[in-house]
């Protein structure tokens, strides 16, 4: 994803845009990676910050960009993320359906293209966890559409498995609305990341492992298989 836009501020190794395609990071997904264009030649894009209510792109370099910029975010990076973050959203689901709404309480994404979740399912017999590779593999080869839309944040809030984690919820819009993700007759909750528009785009998962972590936690890792 590229996109043409302009420094709306600038300190020496750090700027702000008017437009960005990269996503930050949070909820688990790591931030995209990427580069800046300008006249004064090419940066890569190492992490971000918010600060003063603004997104900053820490760069590669002490350079001060002015003017007109080319963003573009690495298109492998950021469809590894996609796959992962849909393949989670599809465990999620099966788990919260299977084990009486149980809540996620941790998600880490890795750039190897693999992924722990973390869920409160106390006494939960890991062997049923594992199954779910297959139910899980079923919907890939659905290809079902993957759609988002927002709703106030207060009715998210009351309507149940909507917001499925345990402690944190995507940040509300400035009008105070919340995004939510809805893999069509499988699942619909809060969140923030970037997904595919379909199932049938991910390779297959694998379920790698069950660990439990404490008497209520029991960590799922996942791989995309390639």
């Amino acid at each position: 994803m590229t996109v043409q836009t302009t420094v709306a501020a600038a300190w020496p190794g750090k700027v702000a845009l008017v437009d960005t395609p990269f996503y930050p990071g949070g909820g688990g997904q790591l931030a995209d990676k990427g580069v800046l264009r300008w006249h004064g030649g090419e940066v890569k894009v190492i992490g971000f910050e918010v600060s003063a209510g603004k997104l900053w792109h820490v760069l590669d370099t002490q350079a001060e960009l002015d003017g007109d910029v080319e963003a573009a975010v690495d298109p492998a990076f950021r469809r590894t993320m996609r796959q992962l973050h849909t393949g989670t959203h599809i465990l999620n689901a099966f788990v919260f359906q299977s084990f009486d709404g149980a809540l996620v309480t941790g998600v880490q994404m890795a750039d190897d293209g693999t992924a722990r979740m973390d869920f409160d399912v106390p006494g939960a017999d890991n062997d049923r966890l594992r199954a779910l590779e297959g139910p899980i593999n079923d919907v890939i080869r659905q290809d079902i559409a993957v759609s988002f839309a927002y709703v106030p944040m207060g009715e998210a809030q009351v309507e149940h498995g909507l917001i499925r984690s345990r402690s944190v919820a995507p940040p509300p819009t400035p009008d105070g609305k919340i995004r939510i993700v809805e893999i069509a007759g499988l699942d619909r909750q809060a969140c923030g990341g970037t997904h595919l528009a379909s199932t049938g785009a991910s390779p297959p998962i694998r379920i790698l492992k069950v660990d439990n972590k404490g008497r209520h936690n029991r960590r799922v890792r996942i791989a995309l298989a390639r």
